[in-house]
C-alpha cells in the first residue's frame, strides 16, 4: 500500500507540472499575439500617415488646392533714360476758384 500512495502522489505531480506548462504556453501565446497585434497596428498607422502626407502633398502642389499661377512681368531690354540730378518739382497751375452757389429766395 505504500508504493500505491507514492503512485498516486507522483501521478498528482506530473498532472500539475503538466497543467503548469499548459498554463505557461497559453501565456507565451497571448504575448506573442498582442507583440503581433501592436507591430501589425504600428506598421498600419506608419502607411496611414505616410499616406496622409503624400496625399496632402499632391493636393497642394499638383490638385485643386494648387496656388494659380500669376504671370509675371520680364524687364523687356530697351533704351535706359537718364535719371534726373535734382529732383522737379511740379509747377502750379492757375485754377478757377469754385463757384459758391446763389442764394436763392425763399420764403
Amino acid at each position: 500500500m505504500v508504493s500505491a500512495g507514492k503512485d498516486r502522489g507522483a501521478r498528482e505531480a506530473r498532472e500539475r507540472a503538466r497543467l503548469y506548462q499548459a498554463r505557461q504556453s497559453f501565456q507565451d501565446g497571448l504575448r506573442r499575439r498582442r507583440i503581433r497585434d501592436n507591430v501589425i497596428a504600428g506598421v498600419g498607422g506608419g502607411v496611414v500617415l505616410v499616406a496622409l502626407v503624400v496625399a496632402q502633398t499632391l493636393y497642394f502642389t499638383a490638385g485643386p488646392g494648387a496656388p494659380a499661377p500669376e504671370p509675371t512681368s520680364t524687364p523687356s531690354p530697351s533704351v535706359s533714360e537718364p535719371v534726373p540730378t535734382t529732383p522737379t518739382t511740379p509747377e502750379p497751375t492757375a485754377t478757377e476758384p469754385a463757384s459758391t452757389p446763389s442764394p436763392s429766395a425763399t420764403d
